[in-house]
């Protein structure tokens, strides 16, 4: 078995299709008001690459990721009163952003259980 071959990262096409899904995925997330407030200030080109090397790193693909963990890279954002409807928020732009890149339901199930396991995490809790 590859590491690409079977994760969920080669599944989905690899680095071409993260890339492609971190992009759509902000720029959906920059325009829902429930939560495009918690970027303002943000340079949006390296919360993409961050963004890139986690998702690469939590769907199994290669780990070039260092940036903090959940709990301390969000804690600036649950002072800010980040909760579990922009939590929720941001797994719906997920989700549509996978359709919209035409990932078949079973891979974006298992991502969405991916993402669902940092809740707790990145909600200080």
């Amino acid at each position: 078995m590859t590491e690409t071959g079977k994760s969920l990262y080669g599944k989905i096409g690899g680095e071409a299709a993260v890339n492609a899904a971190v992009d759509i995925f902000y720029r959906k997330v920059l325009a829902d008001d429930r939560i495009s407030s918690f970027f303002e200030g943000v340079d949006m080109s390296k919360q993409a690459a961050k963004q890139k090397a986690f998702l690469t790193m939590a769907f199994g693909g290669p780990h070039n990721y260092s940036g903090l963990d959940m709990r301390r890279g969000h804690a600036h954002l649950v002072e800010k009163g980040l909760n579990d409807s922009h939590f929720d928020a941001v797994m719906e732009n997920l989700a549509a952003t996978m359709h919209e890149l035409k990932v078949p339901d079973e891979l974006i199930a298992e991502a969405a259980a991916i993402a669902e396991s940092t809740r707790n995490d990145v909600l200080g809790r």
